[in-house]
């Protein structure tokens, strides 16, 4: 072997580098350091940019030192650092969620080790007073490195910084730095995070230059009085060599507070009156360190979190996180992620009302957190933890306990096998990976709890690991979901554990923690799959987290799909790849795809639905008769009045017939509390009348600026009949009409503009002809079946097994009776798939009018050991030039029983391309209910559906067995028609991809039931 074998030895974590720090910069000049970003420092030296690069496919195919070249060698080619490999065109992407994309045989890993030669030049004026550091702040998995043919160091860790003091070897001019980095490592085995496997330097590489008498290092540790007026501010220093340190606290302004000099390592002061840090109000003071030659700046924000009788505070105030878990990751860069990508996450986050993340699954780019100390987060920073493929190895699914007893409520056996996580020989590494987190990001206020990892079992290593943590910074939280899959044969330590976390847990568990009590906060790490057409869940656990004092909030999953982009498809769609589309093995297929926006950041709807769920101000009420409205304030800090506006208008119809607003000190109102507002209103005499309450910003802030809407609620007044329906159903039917064809197979219905022909052996219309133009391109049918969501894909397993998407009508009689003024075909039949028993017994009326409307009535019965239906309707294909949509119903967004809060009522227009949600994945979508009409028009040709009661519909150039069939919307193929479905119900959403099962309150499972709905032409 031409290098050590530190990268199969769990004991040889780094080589030669610096112990762990907070992360900072230093810089020259308190002006500077308050002032310039870090590429500016002139403390500083950038070392990404350009580098040169050779891969190889197997660490036994590096068959001679590069590193030892005085200049860059020609057969190495250029590439961007920070960067993957993978991005840049070297070795291929690769989707794993949970199983070890090697053998598992730890330490080792393949003996073809993919690996890559980095190599740079940079010049240096070298100093002799000077120390120079240099930093790697994320190599994936491990690296070998260096300087001017002499060895430096080894590190591993992938998303931590590893810092070596490179002085001895540098050289004044021009100098060489070569980095080897290899694919896998034992390391590995700890990084067995659901996301894409990818390789390389993806994050900054820098030199500092720092003075031989330096800060090494600082941790700010602040108390606050209880009465919060006071803040105890306590810095502990860590010099070498260094005799003073001076110190300024300054506001938000810029005034100075306090300042002084210290020779020892504490350095206390007190701040009167402290302006709190909250994610609604991040105010930060910045605290300037002068030691010697250098200024380091550090933002505090002063805040306390805390428990008390199982609840978490706030600053004293209980606190919910609505959070989401994010990712580094990028179609086009991969793990490499700029600040500019970073503030466009926050900017959509904050826009949607979250006020808090997760870094899932480590920490995330050193000033991430930063950022989110500016604009106001909270974070849960997790360490590079997860050791999930333990659970997918032969026979390790059941796994051997003794008396589940020794456990605290709530907390569950699992499968997690303790090879690693309950194995002393792996107590340093996991250890080593929290203090990594820790010590980096110590010193940020936006940091309130510290995570041990992710899904990696429990044992002795992370009982360590907690210990360590609540030691070093007692001031915040501890958690670690993979808590509650300890291992039976052992008794437990929890003491330093502060939350009981869970993820997915279904809201009838919840119930039942809460109901036999806790001794922890409960807390949902990841909640809610917000894979392709969904969540459909979010409001339920919304209410329940309001339910509980001691249930602090949760974290969706997730903020982002992750697909690498793979060119442009021939239709000029953006082609992203998931998992499969690669050549991989093993690989997790579209698993990756599970955010709320899609890999370019365009949001999801579903993303709207969250932004509404997560509203600072809710309606709770409307009392007609008083002409009262009651409200309430769901943030936690702000009083009403200084956060945001209020407007309201009453519709009758979809049209705006009174409108107002409410702002100043009307809205006075404080955190968690309600309030009424005098809103008389007069309802009209017919009609569908609401009430629309939408609340605003009040003032610019950053990314939120002044008049976006933050949120609306909707009161339906009158549930009357909609004008159009009233129009509709006034329409004069009088004339003649005719059965003129009547076949074993096949009945015509004639009127005198009209013929539309009815086919008895399916009981469907399989021509509609008016004024001599073809209304329909192919038959009409029921349907039941629709394209699989992401949140369908167990349930869709037990569809297919009941033949849902492949059923067959058979009819039994047809009978035909003829009125004044109408045809009425009535049909016995029921639906069936080859080999299996009826879904539905139905009886389907068809009433076709003289003036060609035709009205449907569905009386059905199924077969209760069936499973529940994906949805009930008639399916229409009428020509593409019918293109214009509008209704009256819940929009502009798809609206679905559990996933609506992102809609209201109201009249909208659109093409049926825009009504199409192009999922990564094509799955069913479009769909909006209650809806009183829709109308399709164009070519001179309108269509008018109405229904008995509120419906749903939805309408798409493409059929469902498209979308089920077809594994990327790049290769969606158009069927040539527009594709109406008139539906009585469909299911709902749920997040089942990965949550809990969809409550039968929103399945569409009834044992009768009946549906009706008109179509009128040319109305």
């Amino acid at each position: 072997m031409i290098i050590p074998t530190y990268y199969e030895d769990p004991h040889t974590l780094h080589v030669n580098t610096l112990p762990n720090r907070s992360y900072f910069i230093p810089y020259g000049t308190a002006k500077d350091a308050m002032q310039k970003p870090r590429e500016e420092s002139d403390r500083l030296t950038m070392l990404s940019g350009e580098w040169q690069f050779r891969y190889f496919e197997s660490i036994y195919d590096v068959d001679m030192p590069y590193w030892e070249s005085s200049d860059l060698l020609e057969e190495f080619a250029p590439i961007r650092v920070p960067s993957t490999w993978q991005t840049e065109g070297y070795d291929r992407h690769q989707y794993t969620n949970t199983r070890y994309p090697f053998p598992f045989d730890p330490p080792y890993v393949p003996a073809d080790n993919p690996c890559g030669i980095y190599q740079k030049s940079f010049m240096l004026c070298k100093k002799q007073d000077r120390r120079y550091h240099l930093n790697f702040e994320g190599v994936d998995s491990c690296f070998y490195v260096w300087i001017n043919g002499q060895f430096l160091g080894y590190s591993q860790v992938s998303h931590s910084t590893s810092e070596f003091d490179a002085t001895s070897l540098l050289r004044t001019g021009k100098n060489n730095i070569t980095v080897l980095v290899l694919k896998w490592c034992d390391g590995s085995y700890l990084e067995d995070q659901d996301k894409f496997r990818m390789s390389g330097i993806f994050r900054d590489v820098y030199l500092l230059e720092r003075p031989k008498a330096y800060l090494r290092d600082f941790f700010v540790r602040q108390e606050l009085s209880d009465n919060f007026q006071m803040a105890f501010v306590q810095v502990k220093l860590d010099r070498e060599g260094l005799e003073t340190v001076q110190y300024s606290l300054l506001d938000a302004d810029g005034q100075e507070l306090c300042n002084g000099i210290v020779s020892c390592d504490d350095l206390d002061f007190t701040v009167e009156c402290p302006h709190l840090w909250n994610a609604e109000d991040p105010y930060l003071y910045t605290l300037v360190l002068t030691a010697g030659e250098e200024v380091i700046c550090q933002k505090i924000g002063f805040r306390r979190i805390e428990i008390k009788d199982a609840v978490v505070y706030y600053n004293g105030q209980k606190i919910k996180f609505r959070g989401i878990n994010r990712h580094d990751s990028d179609p086009y860069t991969g793990y490499a992620i700029s600040m500019e990508q970073m503030l466009r996450d926050l900017e959509l986050m904050k826009q949607h009302n979250f006020n808090a993340i997760r870094t899932s699954h480590y920490p995330n780019d050193p000033r991430f957190v930063e950022l989110c100390n500016r604009y106001g987060f909270y974070v849960i920073d997790e360490s590079d933890i997860e050791i999930h493929g333990t659970c997918d190895l032969y026979r390790m699914k059941e796994y051997l306990g003794v008396d589940s007893s020794t456990l605290p409520e709530g907390y569950v056996e699992t499968p997690f096998p303790a090879m690693i996580c309950d194995n002393p020989e792996y107590t340093e590494s996991i250890v080593d990976r929290v203090q990594r987190c820790v010590e980096r990001d110590k010193n940020q206020p936006c940091v309130v709890i510290w995570s041990m990892g992710n899904e990696a079992g429990y044992g002795c290593t992370f009982e360590a690991a907690l210990a360590w943590t609540k030691s070093f910074d007692p001031s915040r939280l501890t958690h670690y979901e993979s808590a509650i899959h300890a291992p039976l044969y052992r008794k437990n330590d929890f003491s330093n554990l502060d939350l009981l976390s869970r993820m997915y847990a279904p809201n009838v568990e919840v119930d039942e923690y809460f109901e036999k009590g806790i001794d922890k906060p409960f807390i949902q790490c990841e909640y809610s799959h917000a894979m392709g057409n969904g969540p459909g869940d979010a409001e339920a656990y919304f209410e329940q987290t309001q339910k509980y004092d001691g249930y602090c909030g949760g974290f969706i999953w997730e903020w982002c799909d992750h697909a690498p982009y793979q060119g442009t498809a021939p239709n000029g769609k953006p082609m992203f790849g998931y998992g499969g589309d690669f050549g991989e093995f093993p690989h997790d297929e579209n698993f990756c795809m599970d955010g709320l926006v899609y890999p370019d950041r365009r949001p999801h709807q579903g993303l709207l639905e969250l932004k509404n769920i997560q509203r600072p101000v809710r309606v709770i009420s409307y009392d007609l008769a008083a002409g009262e409205l009651l409200i309430h304030n769901y943030l936690d800090f702000t009083d009403l009045a200084d956060a945001v506006t209020l407007g309201w208008t009453m519709t009758v119809d979809g049209a705006v017939v009174a409108k107002g607003s409410f702002e100043g000190e009307v809205l006075h109102l404080l955190p968690h509390e309600e309030k009424v507002l005098p809103l008389p209103l007069e309802l009209p005499k017919d009609g569908i009348c609401c009430l629309n309450v939408s609340s605003y910003q009040k003032v610019d802030a950053p990314f939120v600026p002044t008049g976006t809407e933050l949120g609306k609620d909707q009161v339906v007044l009158q549930n009357g009949e909609h004008a159009k329906v009233a129009a509709c159903k006034a329409r004069v039917t009088e004339g003649k009409v005719a059965v003129t064809e009547n076949t074993d197979r096949y009945l015509t219905v004639s009127g005198s503009n009209f013929a539309y022909r009815y086919e008895k052996t399916t009981a469907s219309l399989v021509s509609m002809v008016r004024d001599g133009k073809e209304c329909l391109d192919r038959p009409t049918n029921l349907q039941i079946w629709r394209a699989p969501t992401d949140n369908d894909r167990n349930i869709r397993l037990v569809w297919q097994e009941a033949g849902y998407d492949r059923l067959l009508p058979r009819v039994y009689s047809t009978e035909i009776e003829t009125k004044d003024d109408a045809v009425v075909l009535t049909s016995s039949l029921s639906l069936a798939a080859i080999y299996l028993q009826r879904v539905l017994t139905l009886t389907q009326t068809m009433t076709i009018y003289a003036d060609g409307s035709v009205r449907v009535q569905i009386d059905g019965t199924k077969d209760p050991v069936l499973p529940f239906l994906p949805r009930f309707g008639m399916r229409f294909f009428l020509p593409r030039a019918m293109d214009t949509v509008e209704y009256f119903g819940c929009g502009p967004c798809d609206s679905y029983v559990d996933k609506h809060h992102a809609a209201t009522l109201g009249t909208y227009t659109s093409t049926v391309m825009e009504q199409h949600e192009d999922y990564i994945k094509p799955q069913e979508n479009g769909s909006h209910n209650e809806c009183a009409y829709v109308s399709l028009c164009g070519n001179g040709q309108s269509l008018t559906v109405y229904g008995d009661e509120a419906f749903s519909f939805n309408v798409s150039p493409y059929t469902a067995e498209e979308l089920t069939q077809k594994a990327h919307n790049y290769e969606l193929e158009e069927c040539g028609s527009t594709v109406l479905t008139v539906d009585w119900k469909q299911s709902g959403i749920g997040s089942n991809s990965c949550g809990q099962k969809l409550p039968e309150e929103w399945q569409l499972d009834p044992k009768e039931f009946s549906f009706a709905f008109t179509l009128v032409w040319n109305s």
